[in-house]
């Protein structure tokens, strides 16, 4: 331990993360207090506690992890904002535009600062919310105050259990409404009079005006527009897709990137490329150096004088800081500049620029300002991704350094031929690395795999390294002055050469695997191991593999769920032949394609919803899952049968007292019937009832073991259901999601 002495600081925002992770992890909402003792008590400690150095370490690591605990607390209450309780259909909805995003389907997504809702007062009216319109006004700007009916309800929860909470995301931003409107926005004039910017056709009517929009909101109303005044320049030279790549690669927006386009970099494993990040951020800072640099070393008197790196790295920190303001500024654009900025900033202190020192303290820095992204799957793989890298090369470049040692200066310089192999090799080499970093968050979130990434990019990488960024930042200094138009037609061709690798690897057999849902303990260990693994230089940080191994073990172990509830009670799936079977239902292909996702099914939904294992009848549906029979009750004619015979009831209808189940719990006991036969459901008019399993008839259970009815459905959110012989674990959305200000139970 202390032969790592230099390698403890790695570790200081691990132990911060840890303690973000222990409070998300808590079952309910802790008082504000709870949360901030731990650090005070922590910090005598440490003060106290100084007998060796194994002690240190213990109490520094507590020191973090509280000073975690802390700082995620008061984020949460920082962000504290109203949150819309229920739907709320054709209100009127005042404010100002914040953001204006393309959706490539069509439409615009508007998010707007809310000044009035309906007639709710301020401290219920959310500060932002959400609508997605069908129309397009070209004219609309960041900044604009106007008025608009939209149907709005609070932010959706998990479509299963265990899922991405966008609620939570949501309470972080402050956002606290989300919906859709029919019909487009009007402006509000600053002098009160309203214009119908839906049509086109501006008119005037005496609707009152709501004021100047706040300052902050107009500052970011300022930058918002200077990104549309680039993205429609852009436009004007370059056509389709290649201009929404474009647009995406130069100011964040990806709005206007087709389903099809996505899909194709997606599988292809080269999807990074389409987010501002770590490469384009380093591409763009890092041709800003290697340029300031080589015009100063032009001039003898400047460069045999004055330190040009340090310009060089100073003008390149202004540069990384342009771009992260037109780039939209997400999270993970600001992770990327803080890194960047770090290393630029180790340049000025003539220290190494990239060491995995430099990458803890962006983390630390970010998770500092940031608590909440430790959740974020973009801090999660982009940070993975470049400690595993720059670990790598550490390892690398120690070997190479002691090598050269040994040949006591025998070292002679590479030819043309070799450095190219070694470019090659190196982009190879960084491709595995980093897609085997990553690989266990895409799995646990996605539930995909890229089999021929390493191919993409390898076509990719350079195309973008050498010709697209390069190009954009051409068009930066160009654009003052008219003049994009040649680097963006480069531009162009270069994304046009990036969009048909894309397409072509993504079309290879087999392009993509589907991988069912890991647990969380098995994506734990690896975390766990990789960071031994790469944390530490000695030769015990090989233990991490038995970590990963671990990991790699237990996560083919997670059974999926045998029978699936949610929309309302609408939405139903059984597991028949190995595959979900889903009842048809309109407006849930959404939720179901999230259910087929998980479950490593590459089916759409549409296929999905075939209806096998279910029979069906006017009034309802029963389906048989492992001997238990389940039934759908549409109609209060099919409760009284259903209740009496069905092992588990799924309805939206009023119950009967005496139809209630054993209550809601994690495991739910079956009662055994005679000759541990499954009961027969005697068929009402339409044969709704399934055959038993053993064709005989034999008493059936008073009542059903389970009920799930709406409001069971409206407290807690989807069910999944692993059915059992004897008995049935079930778990349930709100479950995972605790009592949260972001969880609260919908009204």
């Amino acid at each position: 331990m202390a032969a790592e002495q230099q390698r403890w600081f790695l570790w200081l925002p691990v132990a911060f993360g840890l303690g973000i992770a222990v409070y998300f992890q808590l079952p309910g909402e802790p008082p504000l207090l709870a949360c901030l003792l731990p650090l005070p008590a922590a910090v005598l400690l440490a003060r106290f506690n100084r007998r060796g150095v194994l002690s240190i370490l213990i109490t520094s690591f507590l020191v973090a992890a509280a000073g975690g605990l802390a700082a995620v607390k008061l984020r949460v209450e920082m962000a504290r904002a109203p949150v819309l309780e229920k739907q709320m259909r054709g209100v009127e909805l005042r404010g100002w535009v914040e953001y204006v995003e393309p959706r490539a389907a069509g439409g615009q997504r508007l998010t707007i600062v809310v000044a009035s809702l309906a007639a709710l007062p301020p401290a219920r009216r959310p500060i932002r919310a959400r609508v997605t319109t069908r129309h397009v006004d070209k004219s609309l700007r960041p900044g604009d105050a106007i008025t608009i009916k939209a149907t709005l309800g609070p932010p959706g929860i998990p479509a299963l259990p265990g899922g991405y909470d966008f609620a939570r995301y949501a309470w972080f931003k402050q956002l606290g409404a989300v919906g859709y409107t029919r019909a487009g926005a009007r402006r509000v004039a600053a002098g009160g009079a309203a214009g119908v910017a839906a049509g086109g056709a501006v008119g005037h009517d005496h609707d009152a005006g709501i004021g100047r929009p706040p300052l902050r909101l107009r500052l970011s109303a300022a930058i918002q527009s200077f990104r549309q005044r680039i993205g429609r320049r852009i436009d004007n030279v370059l056509p389709g897709q290649v201009a929404a790549i474009s647009k995406a690669l130069i100011t964040g927006e990806r709005g206007g990137i087709s389903a099809v386009t996505n899909d194709a970099f997606r599988a292809s494993g080269l999807v990074h490329i389409l987010s501002i990040s770590g490469l384009h951020m380093a591409i763009m800072a890092g041709a800003i150096f290697f340029l300031i640099r080589l015009l100063l070393a032009m001039i003898p008197a400047i460069a045999l004088s004055r330190p040009i790196k340090k310009w060089g790295a100073f003008a390149a920190a202004l540069g990384a800081l342009g771009y992260l303001t037109i780039s939209g500024g997400t999270f993970a654009t600001v992770r990327s500049y803080v890194m960047i900025s770090i290393m630029f900033f180790a340049i000025l202190l003539d220290r190494p620029a990239l060491a995995l020192r430099n990458v803890a303290l962006a983390a630390l820095v970010i998770l500092v300002l940031f608590p909440e992204s430790i959740l974020d799957v973009g801090f999660q793989m982009s940070f993975a991704a470049v400690v595993a890298l720059v670990a790598a090369y550490e390892a690398i470049r120690d070997r190479h350094v002691s090598r050269r040692i040994e040949q006591q200066g025998r070292w002679q310089k590479t030819g043309r031929l070799h450095s190219a192999a070694l470019m090659l090799g190196g982009i190879i080499l960084t491709t595995l690395i980093a897609s085997a970093a990553v690989a266990p968050f895409a799995a646990y979130h996605f539930h995909k795999s890229q089999q021929y990434a390493v191919l993409a990019n390898l076509i990719a990488v350079p195309i973008c390294n050498i010709v697209v960024m390069p190009a954009a930042l051409a068009t930066f200094i160009a654009m003052p002055f008219g003049l994009e138009a040649g680097p963006l037609w480069v531009m162009g061709k270069g994304v046009e050469g990036m969009m048909w690798c894309a397409r072509t690897v993504a079309a290879l057999p087999g392009a993509v695997g589907f991988l069912p849902q890991i647990p969380a303990a098995a994506l734990a260990l690896m975390i766990a191991g990789g960071l031994w693994l790469t944390l530490w230089r000695q030769r015990w940080r090989l233990l991490g593999l038995l970590a990963i191994l671990s990991g790699l073990m237990i996560a083919p172990r997670l059974r999926p769920p045998d029978l699936l509830v949610g929309g309302q009670g609408r939405l139903i799936a059984v597991r028949t032949g190995g595959r979900l079977s889903a009842l048809p239902v309109r407006g849930s292909r959404y939720q179901l394609s999230r259910w087929l996702e998980a479950d490593g099914d590459s089916r759409d939904a549409r296929a999905a919803m075939s209806g096998a294992g279910f029979i069906c009848d006017s009034i309802g549906c029963t389906a048989r899952v492992k001997g238990r029979l389940i039934a759908i009750a549409r109609h209060p004619a099919a409760l009284r049968d259903d209740c009496r015979h069905a092992d588990i009831v799924v309805t939206t209808l009023r119950l009967p007292q005496w139809c209630r189940g054993q209550g809601l719990r994690r495991k739910i006991l079956f009662a055994a019937p005679a000759n541990g036969k499954a009961a027969v459901v005697q068929a009402p008019a339409g044969g709704r009832a399934a055959a038993s399993s053993g064709g005989a008839s034999v008493p059936a259970p008073a009542a059903p073991a389970l009920v799930i009815d709406r409001f069971a459905l409206r407290r807690n959110g989807t069910f999944a259901l692993r059915i059992n012989k004897q008995a049935t674990d079930i778990d349930w959305v709100a479950a995972h999601r605790g009592q949260r200000p972001w969880s609260m139970p919908r009204r």
